[in-house]
């Protein structure tokens, strides 16, 4: 087995994707490709295994234009629309897959509330005729487990009043944290940072907002944690990429979809 430690952003936006319908503001008109950003959602390769995090509205799409080829398992951070409802088609890799049962990782809420959104969605085979649910384990987690040859740790960070996680991955010597949507981090989640190799966070825009961060507090966040790189992701139409990018410091990235980081 390969010692492969890729992350794919699959999309990057906020939860009405950019360009906003209706809207004709500079960025949303822009004609500059990484101005287009599909709601967040990550692909990582590791060795061969493929993990996927958060499915939002566009997952289907993201999954055509990105040509993930398989699906091992699926974390999903917190019950948000633009997080989790694309789940449904994860029902064409069991598919292809024949019919391999996937496993989605979770906080307990977010299980809770997964289940209530999609009822019908379990480990049971689908019946031959055209008759086709995911097959899926759910599987409630808030600390360090292992999965995807990988050690995996949930990351609790606030965001409003959904029960929020990001992820840590530890694998081959290197660690990836990956934090799409967060207002405030906890000084224990620091802790769980501590000699991170890579590093993404959100980064809305540059003014105050309820739920996420503003550029100048995730550049401080992303300072503090000190990861070798960091990666801005879940942005909104506020500033095109191009100009918000000459506002970074030098180990400092803004994300866009499509874009594959090796992480080792």
């Amino acid at each position: 087995m390969s010692e492969t430690f890729r992350l794919q952003f699959l999309g990057t936006g906020t939860s009405t994707g950019v360009p906003l319908i209706g809207c004709q503001c500079e960025t949303c008109r822009s004609v500059d490709p990484k101005d287009k950003r599909w709601r967040t959602s990550a692909y990582l390769k590791i060795g061969d295994a493929h993990l996927i995090i958060d499915t939002g509205p566009d997952f289907r799409a993201q999954c055509l234009q990105w040509q993930v080829p398989h699906v091992d398992a699926v974390f999903i951070t917190h019950l948000h629309a633009d997080h989790m409802f694309g789940f449904d088609d994860l029902r064409r890799y069991n598919t292809l897959q024949n019919d391999q049962i996937i496993t989605c990782y979770c906080g307990p809420e977010t299980l809770e509330g997964m289940r209530r959104v999609f009822p019908y969605i379990d480990d049971r085979p689908n019946v031959a005729g055209g008759l086709y649910r995911p097959r899926i384990v759910f599987q409630a987690v808030t600390e360090a487990f292992t999965a995807c040859h990988a050690k995996l740790t949930p990351l609790p960070v606030l965001h409003g009043r959904a029960e929020t996680y990001g992820l840590r991955v530890d694998a081959f010597g290197k660690s990836l944290a990956y934090i799409p949507d967060v207002h405030e981090i906890s000084e224990a989640t620091f802790g769980l940072l501590e000699g991170v190799d890579v590093l993404v966070l959100n980064l809305l825009r540059e003014r105050p907002h309820p739920t996420h961060l503003t550029r100048e507090i995730a550049q401080a966040y992303a300072t503090r944690i000190g990861a070798q790189q960091t990666f801005f992701t879940h942005i909104s139409h506020d500033i095109p990429h191009a100009q918000l990018e000459q506002r970074l410091g030098p180990t400092q990235t803004i994300a866009y979809d499509g874009l594959v980081i090796d992480i080792n």
